[in-house]
């Protein structure tokens, strides 16, 4: 339980309260929680859909910054809508569009040289 609660940096903020309810913790310690009960099976893979819905913005930087260390030893897939959360985490990135695959690649270059105007247009925020 401490190393899945250390690996989503969320330990030194709640060592003292581990016999509280879950409940009680704010917003994004919750979600890094919910990352530390993942984390505790010791997954290859950690997919994580929209994580930072409804954070704010402190709360969504210790997130970022969680999955910036958490990729260094784990796969982490990210479902997102908020582009610039894209272009801040992401090595790779992919584009889909109505349940399609439009264009894969590294993250900066899908969003400064896209090689599918779909993309194009959704990074710059033409549609979406």
């Amino acid at each position: 339980m401490r190393e899945a609660l250390q690996g989503a940096g969320l330990w030194d903020e709640v060592e003292d309260r581990l016999d509280r309810p879950g409940a009680g913790l704010s917003g994004g310690q919750q979600q890094r929680l919910c990352i530390a009960r993942a984390l505790a099976v010791d997954p290859e893979v950690l997919l994580m859909d929209e994580p930072c819905s409804a954070l704010d913005p402190m709360a969504t930087l210790k997130v970022e910054d969680l999955i910036g260390r958490l990729k260094e030893r784990v796969t982490v897939v990210i479902v997102t809508h908020n582009m610039q959360q894209a272009a801040r985490v992401a090595d790779t990135t992919v584009f889909m569009l109505d349940g399609g695959l439009v264009e894969v690649g590294e993250t900066e270059k899908i969003f400064m040289n896209p090689d599918d105007e779909r993309t194009e247009q959704y990074v710059s925020g033409k549609f979406g």
